[in-house]
């Protein structure tokens, strides 16, 4: 019994979308994976991966085997982790300099 990482087809008819997943080798491709590791849309425009980077590492360090199609996606899904905005950029988006003379005067007024 050993571990793949493979693509688990969702979606529609004509309309795939596919889910990158820890599965046992043994059971079908629609079966219950062990864990979801990120997610490939075709019918986009670039055909946009994402994948938890941590967890892929984890599991290829015990031993699971990537499928072939798995292989080539990761470097689409490196290439789209460094084009998407980090949490810490979005929080600091949100405190812009505007928000400063209203905090200031509000402390002002509490005193």
């Amino acid at each position: 019994m050993s571990v793949r990482i493979r693509l688990k087809r969702m979606g529609n008819r004509n309309n795939p979308f596919y889910r990158i997943v820890a599965i046992n080798s043994a059971n079908p491709h629609d079966g219950k994976a062990i864990e979801y590791l990120g997610t490939y849309d075709p019918k986009s425009s670039t055909g946009r991966v994402v994948l938890k980077h941590d967890r892929y590492k984890y599991w290829l360090s015990v031993g699971a085997i990537p499928s072939d199609t798995v292989k080539s996606l990761i470097p689409r899904a490196i290439e789209h982790a460094t084009t998407l905005p980090k949490a810490g950029e979005k929080a600091q988006e949100a405190a812009s300099p505007e928000d400063a003379p209203v905090e200031e005067a509000a402390a002002a007024a509490a005193e």
